[in-house]
């Protein structure tokens, strides 16, 4: 006769091989997954629904037309670089770096003129920018 008494182990289930699995099977969904939604960027840009204008006493308009000339107070500038537009800034500011450029830049002209007049206004020392805007047709209609 065996009296011994057996041992019997209880069972544990190991979980690491199930983990494994599951993260090949997250790396594998992540890599097969399109984010084909998140890459198209749709623009739409803002309109300015304003109660009533502001007069800046001390403003430089800069007009910016659809091919990229500048003007500065209405007058043309032959030259389209930000150092010639920069000049023209400098000598149209009325009151020195309290005076406020405002950009008036066509609903067609392309970004990089924009930036011109801004990098050409830090050259300048102008540093109070803003733009001109038309109201929407709500605004309007008030």
């Amino acid at each position: 006769m065996n009296f011994r008494t057996s041992s019997r182990d209880e069972p544990e289930i190991n979980l690491i091989p199930f983990i494994d699995i599951l993260l090949v099977v997250l790396i594998f969904l992540m890599l097969t997954t399109t984010y084909s939604k998140f890459t198209e960027i749709e623009l739409r840009l803002p309109v300015a629904d304003t109660e009533h204008l502001r007069d800046y006493p001390k403003e430089l308009l800069v007009s910016v037309s659809s091919d990229g000339a500048y003007a500065v107070n209405s007058v043309a500038l032959a030259g389209r670089s930000p150092e010639a537009l920069a000049g023209a800034l400098a000598g149209a500011a009325k009151l020195g770096k309290d005076t406020v450029v405002v950009i008036n830049a066509d609903a067609s002209a392309k970004h990089q003129s924009v930036i011109t007049v801004m990098e050409a206004a830090r050259r300048a020392g102008l540093s109070q920018i803003t733009f001109a805007t038309q109201p929407s047709a709500k605004a309007a209609s008030r």
